[in-house]
């Protein structure tokens, strides 16, 4: 089967990235100890009190609130979640579907298309041999069949996907933690020529 092309209107970009609203990258806060201490201590519990906060760092609840208030202003902490056990909430299956759009698509549409399916978690416009790399969570086979016979399949501009399942997932690490804990500890060890 030919891929399907959707004709190009003469008021529309050649460059199918143009149009995407990318997001705005934030330019970098000065981030002091303390700043770094509460945003580990937030990431390991985020539902811990702002007066626990003060004992653990030996404030008053209102300087961290202050600070708190200040991270989340510059935005610094973007927002609170919960983190779901998927197979407990009926979505044990992570797929991952590369996707690879027909040559001249707009791909504004084509993300905004996939993004009104449920079970999207995350996409992602990538380089390489193809476009896209979506996670995907689903119930099981029958469903992940239904999704992309139904939906994935069905949408213009789609031209070749590629499923691959999670056999196992590792537990996400605490990034926070790990880049934020001490950053004396990373420069000493770029200096260090072991």
């Amino acid at each position: 089967m030919p891929p399907r092309r959707r004709p190009v209107s003469p008021n529309s970009s050649t460059a199918p990235l143009r149009d995407l609203a990318m997001p705005a990258q934030s330019p970098p806060v000065p981030l002091d100890d303390v700043d770094r201490q509460i945003l580990v201590l937030l990431s390991k519990d985020s539902r811990r009190s702002q007066r626990a906060l003060a004992r653990e760092l030996g404030m008053s609840a209102p300087a961290v609130g202050e600070r708190i208030a200040r991270l989340e202003r510059l935005g610094v902490i973007r927002g609170y979640g919960v983190h779901l056990d998927w197979s407990a909430a009926g979505f044990p299956m992570t797929v991952y579907l590369t996707i690879t759009a027909v040559q001249g698509y707009q791909q504004r549409d084509l993300v905004e298309k996939l993004a009104l399916i449920p079970e999207l978690e995350g996409l992602d416009i990538v380089t390489g041999a193809i476009d896209l790399l979506a996670r995907l969570r689903v119930r099981d086979h029958l469903h992940l069949r239904q999704l992309l016979m139904e939906r994935v399949w069905q949408i213009e501009g789609v031209q070749r996907t590629e499923t691959s399942l999670s056999l196992v997932e590792i537990g996400p690490k605490n990034l926070v933690a790990e880049l934020l804990s001490d950053p004396s500890d990373d420069l000493a060890r770029e200096g260090d020529p072991a």
